[in-house]
């Protein structure tokens, strides 16, 4: 797909980190951007910084992704691009034992539906619905009338220890990448995912720097944490590429996460 100021996109998740960074490429090619995110100070802030419309969404909330669909194609027209960013993280194990007291605990089973909530079903939502309203668009050359991009995790392939719930939630998005792409290839509509390693995040620019220094020395090549802006560079590529559909790619520098 070519980009230009002719083309909306929809960016989850777009006000911090990977969200943000896509953001940045697509205003730079003059893509009309709306911003979908629950932290609303945050949104408006980046939307005002880079020509974005904002939309505060939930995307466990049926009524607040139609809401922020219809606001942010009344700004600026039906999205022909969807990029799903928008997720959250949890780390207990299944089942564990106090050192202190011996006290045995499982994982909180509502941390795990939410978890799931927000990263799968947040996702399918989206996709759904922002691939309903692509539908009525007019094909592009070559009969192309959207392409999106969901983000998954190398945890849905090297889930570590207490990473159950992440690791299945990120492997149902790469679970339902060729499905959805097999559903809307009738119509012009492509779909693919990406599978970041260890990436320079808010989460993770809040650790020690000693954490982040390990985890980048355990990065075959490059011996860093991945840059935002390296996201946002392939999931463009997917979206420009005609013939990329279906796919689920690794971006981690070789990477592959061990038992903790």
């Amino acid at each position: 797909m070519h980009l230009s100021a002719d083309i909306a996109a929809v960016v989850t998740g777009g006000a911090s980190g990977l969200g943000r960074a896509t953001v940045e490429k697509l205003r730079a090619e003059g893509v009309k951007v709306a911003i979908f995110d629950r932290d609303e100070e945050r949104g408006q802030a980046t939307a005002k910084e880079l020509g974005a419309t904002f939309c505060k969404v939930d995307v466990t909330s049926d009524d607040s992704v139609d809401a922020g669909f219809a606001a942010a194609r009344k700004a600026n027209g039906q999205e022909r691009i969807l990029v799903c960013c928008a997720g959250i993280g949890s780390a207990t194990k299944t089942a564990s034992r106090s050192k202190e007291t011996g006290e045995i605990k499982h994982f909180p089973l509502n941390i795990f539906d939410l978890t799931i909530q927000v990263n799968l079903i947040g996702t399918y939502r989206c996709v759904a619905k922002s691939a309903a309203g692509m539908l009525t668009l007019e094909p592009l050359e070559g009969g192309e009338r959207g392409a999106m991009v969901m983000t998954a995790s190398v945890a849905a392939e090297d889930g570590q220890m207490g990473q159950a719930a992440y690791s299945a939630s990120k492997g149902g998005v790469v679970g339902m990448t060729l499905p959805i792409a097999r559903d809307l290839s009738g119509e012009g509509v492509r779909i693919n995912t990406i599978l970041p390693g260890i990436f320079e995040t808010p989460l993770m620019m809040g650790a020690p720097q000693k954490v982040k220094d390990a985890l980048a020395a355990s990065v075959p090549f490059p011996k860093r944490l991945g840059n935002p802006a390296e996201y946002a560079s392939l999931a463009l590529e997917m979206i420009r590429n005609p013939y990329f559909n279906g796919e689920d790619v690794r971006l981690d520098g070789a990477i592959r996460m061990g038992l903790r």
